[in-house]
């Protein structure tokens, strides 16, 4: 085989004796090349290495024996087992086949040879049995071994996989090193093809501290931050217009605002600001807490770009959320800009009229879903884009945004979702970062109550009590079935109980409820004509509904920390406390306690979702998995925050000496294989 790392990309379908239908069983899974399958390790393993006694095995152990065939048991009833009866100086056994034919057994079981067989024993009959043999060899020494035990998939068997690995690992290619000294003696010098062959050697399953398993993790770190170093070096040689403006417009709103901006959002205004007025592209993540005011510091910066004579393109995922904004931007801004509003309601004659205003620069700002990219959509000179709440968007997709900008446009994408430094690196390790995470003076901490749900009339007499007080309450049913996403039933059921205890103040949205419904009842509880909303779902992320107080959370340990804080932040957006209640049921598990009891004590979003990952780990913490998060096979942002920073460090070695990528040719090519590096290596 080809000794160099292209053999690792081949198709797993390449290796000897893997047949079409085991191919086709690992692609399902996921593992298309050879290197794919390097990254499933071994859970557990089987010692097959001493010798037993027919008369000392012990029944539904896996046992290692040497017998002689004495006699061949075939019978002539279809469907009965084949059975071979054997013997060693100490008794009896009988080796059963199902599904197998007398030739090959007497191939493999010749009478009167000594062979060496394995498998898990059992007792039928007053006799030992040994069913489907795992191994059988007349060369003991190919199955004195210990076999890993690995996460098997359906139709392919231990024994086979075993095979695979082994075939790998024998023909793992020597690769030229490519971390650098200093680097290398963190991990004892351990080379790539050393670590991947201490990684499956069954001494040290589980081993996740060891040097050459944080070496190989951190060949992942290192691949991706370099990728994404080389995507930010990309967009910036593409040059642009200096933006010239004097922050006339900014300086008049902020004046006109009646509260001063906090220390974060002066600071992240002024880095937004340097990158509009410089000849490089902008391409940068906003990231702030819920309720930080990144909203504010996105239209402010938005002033700038007009005052500097371009258009403005603020989208956001719902109409809704367009509408709060647009309406938000026209209570703040002066007069003189030209403001507008564009989404699927927007009827014909006005789309017309709009996209006309476009292109003839009437329309300074314009506010809207993805609609306002659609092909007819054109601007006549776009010199900004704010995409608000789009964490879905993958490393590819925010590629091609960029591209389609135009020369001319900077980019700004805003997340309300705070998750830990190391999660960012590797989500959006391609974009500029900026962190909004105090809020403003104003802004009190929403108060957490925790439940148990024998208590449920304790709440029900605390909503009442705020109804009184004219307060709106969201009361949230969890995620039940996964499988189904939403158990809308269980929001009906409550919907129902509550509604005959606050007759015609209860309103409710579920999956099942058009979008158009949904709007229209968001819409009439913002305008408090109920007091109580039912949700299954979060209700739309970034809505502001001032008067909305309280949320209740009903099975709260169903929900993770992140998911826990994204909703309690739906309330205490006005000016009056908010407060949420997270019920549970009796005997919950230590991890729900430790989560309600880190909500009730902190209301800082990022300080929640490092315990949160902590927990749970790094997958999932959204909510959702993400198309853009990275995917990694060893590293993990919690376990390996330390190799995060050292690969860095080693990528701003890399920028700063300017060192040439054919360096980390294999490394690239082996650990991201994505379109977007071909060019690049």
């Amino acid at each position: 085989m080809n000794k160099n790392y292209e053999f690792l990309l081949k198709d797993i379908s390449k290796l000897k004796n893997i047949g079409k239908k085991t191919a086709t069983i690992l692609k399902k899974k996921n593992i298309n090349s050879i290197f794919d399958m390097l990254w499933r390790l071994p859970q557990s393993f089987t010692d097959r290495t001493v010798i037993s006694k027919i008369k000392n095995l012990n029944i539904g152990k896996i046992s290692t024996i040497e017998i002689i065939p004495l006699k061949y048991n075939f019978p002539r009833i279809r469907n009965l087992p084949n059975k071979v009866i054997c013997e060693d100086d100490t008794g009896k056994i009988d080796c059963i086949f199902f599904n197998s034919y007398e030739g090959y057994i007497k191939k493999i079981l010749p009478l009167n040879e000594k062979i060496t067989i394995s498998g898990k024993i059992s007792f039928f009959k007053n006799r030992y049995q040994i069913t489907n043999p795992t191994y059988l060899s007349k060369d003991k020494n190919l199955i004195k071994k210990v076999h890993n035990k690995y996460s098997l998939t359906e139709g392919i068997t231990e024994k086979k996989y075993n095979y695979i690995i082994d075939q790998i690992l024998e023909n793992l290619p020597n690769l030229e090193e490519w971390l650098s000294p200093n680097i290398l003696k963190l991990f004892n010098n351990l080379g790539w093809k050393e670590s991947v062959i201490k990684l499956h050697d069954y001494k040290n399953i589980g081993n996740h501290s060891s040097k050459h398993f944080r070496r190989l993790a951190f060949d992942e770190i290192l691949s991706s931050l370099i990728v994404f170093s080389e995507i930010r070096k990309s967009i910036k040689k593409n040059k642009k217009n200096k933006k010239i403006f004097f922050n006339k417009y900014e300086k008049k709103t902020i004046k006109n605002f009646g509260f001063n901006l906090t220390k974060d959002q002066i600071k992240t205004l002024n880095e937004i600001n340097l990158d509009l007025s410089s000849k490089t592209k902008m391409f940068r993540i906003l990231q702030g807490d819920v309720g930080s005011g990144k909203t504010i510091v996105a239209l402010l910066s938005s002033l700038n770009v007009i005052e500097s004579g371009y258009q403005v393109a603020f989208m956001s995922p719902t109409e809704i959320l367009a509408n709060q904004h647009y309406n938000l931007a026209k209570k703040i801004f002066p007069s003189e800009i030209n403001l507008e509003l564009f989404t699927g309601k927007t009827n014909t004659s006005n789309k017309g009229k709009i996209i006309s205003n476009l292109q003839n620069s009437k329309i300074n700002m314009i506010f809207g879903t993805h609609s306002l990219f659609q092909k007819k959509t054109i601007f006549n000179k776009l010199g900004f884009i704010i995409i608000d709440e789009q964490h879905k968007f993958g490393v590819k997709q925010r590629k091609l945004l960029s591209d389609k900008g135009g020369s001319n446009c900077d980019i700004l994408l805003m997340s309300a979702t705070p998750i830990p430094r190391t999660l960012t690196m590797t989500i959006y390790g391609d974009m500029d970062l900026s962190i909004i995470n105090e809020k403003p003076k104003n802004r009190k901490e929403i108060i957490t109550y925790s439940k148990k749900e024998d208590n449920i009339k304790d709440v029900i007499d605390f909503v009442k009590k705020e109804i009184y007080n004219k307060n709106q309450i969201f009361w949230v049913c969890p995620l039940i079935d996964e499988s189904k996403k939403i158990d809308h039933q269980s929001a009906i059921k409550k919907f129902n109980s509550l509604n005959k205890l606050f007759p015609s103040r209860v309103a409710i949205i579920h999956s099942k409820i058009d979008q158009d419904k949904k709007n229209s009842i968001l819409k009439d509880f913002l305008k408090k004509k109920f007091d109580i909303l039912v949700s299954t779902t979060i209700i739309e992320v970034g809505i502001d509904f001032p008067n909305a107080n309280v949320i209740v959370i009903e099975n709260s340990n169903k929900f993770g920390l992140s998911q826990l804080h994204q909703l309690r932040g739906r309330v205490g957006r006005g000016k009056n406390q908010g407060k949420c209640i997270l019920m549970f049921k009796n005997n919950l598990s230590e991890n729900a306690k430790k989560r309600i009891k880190i909500l009730k004590n902190s209301n800082n979003g990022f300080i929640i979702s490092e315990e949160d990952m902590k927990l749970r780990g790094s997958g999932d913490i959204l909510g959702f998995k993400q198309s853009g998060e990275k995917k990694f096979n060893l590293a993990d942002p919690v376990l390996h925050e330390d190799l995060f920073r050292v690969a860095e460090n080693e990528v701003k070695r890399i920028e700063i000496e300017e060192i040439n990528l054919s360096k980390y040719k294999m490394l690239l090519k082996l650990y991201d294989r994505a379109d977007i590096i071909n060019d690049l290596v």
